[in-house]
Formats: C-alpha cells, structure tokens, sequence
C-alpha cells in the first residue's frame, strides 16, 4: 500500500510540475525596454527632422591656394544623427553636393557649412586637422575640390587617409540627398 500511495504522490507531483512548466512555456516573454525611439524599417512615418552630420572620406587631403582637395574620394557619404535617433545611413556623393546649387533658403549655397578636415600623418603616426567653411564644390572623377574660409589649423604635413566632419544638417525640406539619407524618418522622396 506504501507504494501505491509513493506512485500517487509522485504522479501528481509530475503533473504538477508539467502543469507549472507548460504555463510557463505558454507565456509570453515582456518587450525589451527600448531607449529613445524605435528603429522602424519598412514602414512609413511623418516625416521628422533629425539633425545630422555628414562625413566625407577620402585617401588625402591638401589646403592649398584657399581650396580644400580630396583626392580618393569615397562616392558616398556618411549621414548619422546622435540620441534619441542613433540613426545612420549612407548618400550619394553627387546628391549631397546638389545641396551647394539649390536655391532654398537654407541650402548650403546661401549657408555654408563648417567642417572639421582630420587627416593621417603617416610619419608621425599623428592627425592634423583644420576648421573650414565648405563653398563651391567641384568633382571631378575621385578628385573633390571645395573652395574654403580657413577657421583655424593646419593641413600642413598631412600625408595619409582624411575625413570631413560637417556640422550639423538641418534641411527643412526633403531633398534628394536627404531623403535617401538619416536625418529624416519616413520622408517621402523628392523626385
């Protein structure tokens, strides 16, 4: 009878645990916290301004004669904004340097953007940077030229891989380079 009586008792603890268990497995697991806003892909939002930067890369960078040369020009540009955002993509090359012939109010024709020019000092092992104001920009093959204000620094000595650092892009409107860029979530395309 002792038996019986052990063989009841663990079935029921069998089938309480089992019972236990497949509530558990049943339950659905809680959503991650998520900071900021959610990256949503695929789908359409209203459009929002999300302020971004630009980043250029090319193998060199030299200041001469007021002019800012990039040679080895990448023939895309990076486009990221910081938190809430933490957004990141790419444009082309050509479409951003469209936003130097608008005729918008805020197109970096009439507002000229600051960068910061940070290039590689093979010998040295060390980077040079300067601070320019971006106008006029012309491509030629992989061969960038801008004309530029001089800030402050120097390119002087400057021998390896360089990047751009523009300022802030705060484009009121969708244009091509912005659209197929971050600083806009859910905009439509220009055309």
């Amino acid at each position: 009878m002792n038996s019986f009586r052990l063989s009841v008792a663990l079935a029921t603890a069998a089938a309480t645990l089992g019972l236990a268990f497949g509530a558990t497995a049943q339950t659905p697991p809680a959503a991650p916290a998520v900071q900021g806003l959610p990256k949503v892909v695929g789908t359409s939002q209203h459009p929002r301004l999300i302020p971004s930067m630009f980043v250029l890369n090319a193998r060199g960078a030299k200041l001469q004669d007021k002019k800012l040369v990039l040679e080895g020009v990448a023939p895309s540009v990076i486009v990221f904004a910081d938190r809430p955002v933490r957004s990141a993509g790419h444009a082309m090359l050509p479409h951003v340097l469209e936003e130097w012939t608008l005729n918008a109010p805020n197109s970096f024709a009439k507002d000229p953007p600051n960068a910061t020019v940070s290039v590689l000092n093979k010998a040295k092992a060390s980077v040079v940077d300067a601070v320019v104001t971006l106008k006029s920009p012309k491509l030629e093959g992989d061969r960038l030229t801008f004309d530029v204000d001089v800030l402050e620094g120097d390119l002087a000595g400057a021998d390896g891989g360089a990047s751009v650092f523009m300022d802030l892009v705060n484009l009121p409107v969708t244009r091509r380079s912005s659209s197929r860029a971050a600083w806009y979530a859910g905009a439509t395309p220009a055309r």
